[in-house]
């Protein structure tokens, strides 16, 4: 049986080591990549995925290893 992610209310995730001027940052709900809309940050066990979504058809769209400089941001409103 394939394991599921751990998932968390994750809102935002900021990459890169100075947070003000050289990270990127991505947040639920952003409209990226020609259209599409972020819809989940996954936390799983090495890495976080974003999930985008355009049309009613979700896309994983990128990962990050969780051996980068990360800052998340986590959905206070449950």
């Amino acid at each position: 049986m394939e394991k599921l992610p751990k998932m968390s209310l994750i809102r935002k995730i900021s990459i890169g080591k100075d947070y003000k001027s050289d990270a990127m940052h991505y947040s639920v709900g952003q409209e990226v990549y020609g259209g599409h809309t972020i819809i989940n940050i996954i936390e799983e066990e090495t890495k976080y995925s974003i999930y985008i979504e355009k049309n009613n058809e979700v896309l994983p769209w990128k990962d990050f290893n969780k051996n980068m400089a990360i800052a998340v941001e986590y959905d206070l409103q449950y």
